[in-house]
């Protein structure tokens, strides 16, 4: 009986991530750092623009009377990340986001589909987008020394030309271009089980390029409480990867929980998985209470948004809000993939107490939200 696929891939890192997390732990309460990084395309299927008015407007009206009953333990709602495909790039969807984000609700980082590209194609593209969504639509963050600055997620998993075939990419130094482009940590992982999967699973890390080999990332240098990377490498954020026992495979092999929410019957929100998703204990090494659940999502997509902003999503905002936000053994924080990064650095810095804290802690909030800055663009 054979494994989902891929599975050397996967599974290995899988057993590894599993022995670390039988001696994280701790105790004191767990502080649950949840992320919703959705890979937001409203032109999926190429459905013609009313049809993206209308998923984008969807996000608009509704994602406001999602997160309105809810609060974590620093008192703020749910917060969403769309990472917005250069590609699909239209005014009046950036500026629709935009009001999301001026209301608390979400950030917008870059998302980027591509394939037999060059160096500097790529190179050209990201600086465009980023100059863009900034310039013009006030988002994105800056770095300490005023520069633009971005999360990443790559379309179709093929981070750094990672496929054998190469498709969807054709980057070796792609992680190389992004880190000299402003990008402050990608977001692609996992991607199992597509073949783009990387060999180190459920994991903060760094990957230092080889500009003349595809898939740097596979492995690279764990985040570390008290040891900053002294190597040029971009930090990787994964999600979880974890067996599923109660979705087998012909009834005996289990299926396999990629920390995906969506509109399929697979990948329903619910306590049960989130709970799976805590226990994969995604953390900065030295730091075992601070743990990451960092999910992926295509949004835009109709069955999708009706999952993600209706009912069911709403129930689990309600049954984490029970579990882990107690205030004795958990306490909930949402956050985007920005204040993510944030609370990751502080914690490599050794910072006490509460992680909602670090939410701007290197990285500033975007322009559209009301915070004005200098910054260097060129």
């Amino acid at each position: 009986m054979r494994l989902p696929r891929n599975a050397h891939l996967w599974l290995p890192g899988l057993l590894r991530s599993q022995r670390r997390r039988q001696d994280a732990s701790v105790d004191v309460p767990t502080d649950v750092l949840f992320c919703v990084a959705d890979h937001f395309e409203p032109a999926h299927g190429s459905p013609g623009l009313e049809v993206e008015r209308a998923r984008v407007r969807a996000w608009r009206e509704q994602l406001p009377k999602l997160a309105a009953p809810f609060r974590d333990a620093d008192g703020r709602p749910p917060r969403h990340t769309f990472f917005f495909p250069a590609e699909q790039y239209r005014r009046e969807h950036l500026d629709a986001l935009g009001l999301l984000c001026q209301a608390g609700l979400a950030e917008v980082e870059v998302h980027l589909h591509h394939d037999h590209d060059t160096s500097d194609g790529l190179r050209s593209r990201l600086l465009e987008f980023r100059h863009r969504l900034f310039r013009e639509h006030g988002l994105l963050t800056t770095t300490p020394g005023h520069d633009v600055a971005y999360g990443f997620i790559h379309g179709n998993w093929a981070l750094d030309n990672a496929r054998p075939d190469g498709r969807f990419c054709g980057v070796n130094d792609e992680i190389t271009i992004l880190r000299e482009t402003g990008c402050y940590a990608d977001f692609t992982q996992p991607a199992a089980p597509d073949v783009s999967q990387t060999l180190t699973v459920n994991s903060l890390y760094y990957a230092v390029d080889d500009p003349v080999r595809p898939r740097s990332h596979d492995r690279g240098v764990e985040a570390h409480v008290g040891r900053p990377l002294r190597c040029p490498g971009l930090l990787l954020v994964q999600g979880p990867i974890a067996l599923d026992w109660e979705r087998r495979i012909l009834g005996i092999v289990p299926g396999l929980d990629v920390g995906a929410i969506d509109g399929s019957p697979g990948y329903p929100p619910t306590l049960r998985r989130f709970r799976r998703w805590v226990d994969a204990r995604i953390a900065v090494r030295g730091r075992p209470e601070w743990v990451f659940v960092k999910v992926h999502t295509h949004g835009a997509p109709e069955r999708n948004a009706s999952t993600l902003l209706g009912p069911r999503m709403a129930a689990l905002h309600r049954a984490i809000g029970r579990e882990f936000n107690d205030g004795r053994r958990y306490r909930l924080h949402y956050v985007t993939a920005r204040e993510l990064v944030n609370i990751v650095r502080a914690a490599e810095a050794d910072e006490p107490g509460n992680p909602g804290d670090y939410r701007d802690y290197v990285l500033p909030p975007p322009q559209v939200a009301g915070v004005h800055r200098r910054v260097r663009v060129g």
